[in-house]
């Protein structure tokens, strides 16, 4: 269905422009993870919308799979101009600073009518904080609900005491040490690998993540929390953005208005689907008992307090707008 929007709309576009001019351009597009990822395919829909619209004055080749830059470098080499665009999962910075973490505030938002609201209200702090880096937002999308995989039944924390976990982001990071775990930062390109070699014997992520990465292969039980929904972003270097003439930006905007409707629309199909497959593959998967979801819960409270303590004035004023409009 996404595709046949996408030729439409990149139809349209390109008749609104000249034929390819002599100085075309062609931007690489770094994204982390595999091609058949869902955020992956809506990345490589959107690069065939912008290239057909601009009837190839501006041609966008994705490289996923962090076959051209690693996840974790993939910002800064937008920011510094390395390449033009990329694609992102910003929790993953924030360290650097602490509003990139907004999406991953446990249980904040654990629905995707939930998730929207909160990105409605986020939306413009990130964006003058972009901005502020040398970077325009393009357009964003979110995983489904992040749940728990382990090499093992998991009733309570006790039974995952001093397992090493996976760590993507510094809220799946400080969750592990908050639960007794040991995290370990790996990049999803890595994922494979690394429970196969007993680097990592647990994670938090979508089941999304899970089944692209054939984690059945190394672990065996799933349990569906529904911790947060991260999301991934796409951004462009903002003096690249600023070099573009009119007409092109408008088709770069259309062609993201319609990545992000693809990607949501997937997103939430993709998420039983996913699941499903680990079941069917031999994972136990099914919600986590009551005392781990409270041991749970008990962490995501101590965590929001200290992102709200990190996040200030701005992090108060996007809770405070995103419960309001509850």
């Amino acid at each position: 269905m996404s595709k046949t929007i996408y030729t439409i709309a990149a139809g349209v576009a390109v008749a609104t422009l000249s034929v390819v001019s002599a100085n075309a351009e062609t931007w690489d597009m770094p994204m982390a993870y595999s091609a058949t990822n869902f955020h992956s395919a809506t990345g490589a829909e959107f690069a065939e919308c912008v290239t057909l619209g601009t009837g190839g004055n501006l041609t966008i080749q994705t490289h996923p799979g962090g076959s051209l830059y690693a996840g974790a470098e993939i910002k800064r080499a937008i920011q510094t101009g390395q390449v033009n665009i990329g694609e992102r999962l910003l929790s993953g910075h924030q360290n650097e600073n602490a509003l990139f973490g907004f999406d991953s505030v446990p249980f904040l938002a654990t629905s995707f009518e939930q998730s929207e609201k909160l990105w409605d209200v986020a939306k413009g702090p990130l964006s003058e904080l972009l901005t502020e880096q040398n970077l325009h937002l393009l357009y964003s999308v979110p995983w489904p609900g992040q749940g728990l995989y382990f090499d093992r039944e998991v009733n309570t924390l006790a039974d995952a005491d001093g397992l090493k976990f996976r760590a993507y982001n510094a809220a799946s990071g400080r969750m592990a040490e908050l639960a007794g775990m040991l995290p370990v930062q790996i990049e999803a390109a890595e994922i494979s690998q690394a429970f196969a070699t007993g680097v990592a014997q647990g994670m938090v992520s979508s089941g999304s993540t899970g089944y692209d990465r054939k984690v059945w292969e190394s672990l065996s039980h799933y349990y569906g929390v529904d911790a947060w929904m991260p999301r991934n972003y796409v951004m462009v270097n903002l003096d690249a953005w600023n070099g573009l003439d009119e007409a092109t930006k408008n088709v770069i905007n259309g062609c993201s208005a319609l990545a992000e409707y693809a990607g949501d629309w997937r997103s939430i199909q993709y998420t039983e689907f996913t699941v499903n497959e680990l079941a069917k593959n031999g994972m136990t998967t099914g919600p986590a008992s009551p005392e781990l979801q409270a041991e749970l819960q008990a962490i995501g409270e101590t965590m929001t307090t200290e992102w709200l303590e990190a996040a200030g004035e701005k992090g108060q004023m996007i809770v405070d707008a995103y419960k309001a409009a509850q």
